[in-house]
């Protein structure tokens, strides 16, 4: 029986019935080498084969009793790989438009919480022999870096090379164990009381003080202006994806001298321009996103958030993609410098001292009143780039071939663009619903046609 961080538990209670607490992973993998067909047996028993080195996917959550404390995770003992598979088959011709209808699908269904917090659904019949692999993982089990040492975990072909850890089924904890669990969760809380107080007081002081010494511009909350894409979100998930060669935007990026973060931030904020210039509506403010910030960031974590969020300008009132860029990557670099007055772990820290059950209340009420409809918004968008795996991986002779990551939308902030490295290209992920973005191919096309652009000025 393992505690639940506070963070976790955050992630855990935060779902809502229109805000669904997971994360996407879609995986295409090439089977034309091996020309091997896979009945759903034999699929079952290939991925159950791997779960060894994934330890998180056999993991219940328990819930504290009456929610005062932090759930517990144990290895479940009733745990069947069969309740966590979907097989799904595309008619022809296969593409991959048929492939995002089958993640919004998929994304727009909560995970059953009496099980281990993921599904599985196997796509076959995509073209040219492909099959893909759509991950639904609650964000309770992993973070953004947890989740790239798991895949690469997985797709380890040397058996010595893997991490794995071993399964101990065990019966739920009694009653009796579940208080203890609360009663010292509790008391380590208290404990942990004047040092969160003091570095909370101490960072505020540090944070005022570099955030006067700053000149590059700054996001606040609720800052932002209300766009379309800043609504009370509905149940259903829309989809999009987008592949960018990375050659193309390393030219961007050497061009304009920042990072392929600050390069991936610019072409959101171009896609966004485009976007809302569909609709008569570029505000004349820029719009707000928040963009994680991994505080570990050890390669072998299984499992777990170690993240902060920060919020920054996406600079979208700026049309030149050059000088958005340069302007995003002095915001960011200010953000960050602000940020980390507070010390990495302060977020963690806060998070472990609230009751568990607390962190869904604001969402429930927020998400049950529409109140998102009449309000501005703490931000806009949500916004993540990934460096994922850089050489090709395998599973069974089977090359993977693509890898599109999602994370999930929030109450009034409904549009949340992922990227993923893969190789030789940058996967983008354009999720929202059905209120807040209802043709996500439009804002996909719109990425495109920003980095065209940006091509032809360099």
């Amino acid at each position: 029986m393992k505690v639940m961080s506070g963070l976790d538990a955050r992630f855990l209670y935060s779902a809502t019935p229109t805000v669904h607490m997971h994360t996407i992973k879609a995986i295409v993998v090439d089977a034309s080498a091996n020309g091997t067909e896979f009945t759903e047996d034999e699929m079952a028993e290939l991925i159950g084969e791997r779960l060894h080195r994934m330890p998180a996917l056999r993991r219940r959550v328990v819930p504290a009793l009456y929610g005062l404390g932090n759930p517990v995770v144990i290895d479940d003992a009733e745990f069947d790989i069969r309740n966590h598979l979907v097989f799904r088959r595309l008619d022809p011709p296969g593409d991959q438009s048929q492939l995002d209808a089958v993640i919004a699908e998929t994304t727009g269904r909560p995970l059953d919480t009496s099980r281990p917090l993921w599904e599985l659904t196997i796509v076959e019949g995509l073209e040219g022999d492909q099959m893909a692999f759509v991950v639904k993982l609650h964000h309770a089990l992993a973070d953004g870096i947890a989740s790239v040492s798991m895949l690469e975990n997985a797709f380890i072909t040397e058996l010595g090379d893997a991490v794995v850890e071993d399964y101990r089924p065990e019966a739920p904890p009694s009653r009796r164990q579940m208080l203890g669990s609360s009663i010292s969760g509790a008391t380590q809380a208290v404990r942990a009381a004047p040092r969160v107080a003091k570095q909370t007081v101490t960072g505020t002081r540090r944070a005022r003080a570099a955030r006067r010494e700053e000149t590059a511009e700054m996001a606040k909350p609720f800052g932002g202006p209300r766009t379309v894409f800043n609504v009370a979100l509905t149940a259903d998930r829309t989809y999009s994806t987008l592949s960018l060669p990375i050659n193309e935007v390393v030219k961007a990026k050497n061009a304009s001298k920042v990072s392929l973060n600050d390069i991936f931030l610019s072409l959101c904020g171009g896609a966004v321009r485009r976007y809302l210039s569909r609709f008569g509506d570029i505000p004349t403010r820029s719009l707000i996103t928040s963009m994680p910030m991994a505080t570990r960031t050890d390669r072998h974590r299984l499992g777990g958030n170690h993240v902060d969020n920060i919020f920054m300008p996406l600079h979208t009132d700026v049309v030149d993609p050059t000088e958005r860029a340069r302007a995003i990557s002095a915001s960011s670099a200010a953000a960050r410098r602000v940020r980390n007055s507070f010390g990495t772990d302060l977020f963690e820290l806060r998070s472990g001292m609230i009751p568990a059950s607390l962190h869904g209340v604001a969402p429930r009420l927020w998400g049950m009143t529409s109140l998102a409809d009449h309000f501005r918004p703490p931000l806009n968008l949500v916004t993540s780039f990934v460096r994922g795996p850089r050489k090709p991986m395998e599973v069974s002779g089977a090359v993977v071939t693509r890898l599109f990551s999602a994370g999930p939308i929030l109450e009034g902030i409904g549009l949340n663009i992922t990227a993923w490295s893969y190789v030789d290209s940058v996967y983008v992920s354009f999720l929202g619903c059905s209120a807040s973005l209802p043709d996500p191919t439009l804002i996909a096309a719109d990425m495109r046609a920003e980095l065209d652009h940006w091509l032809t000025t360099l």
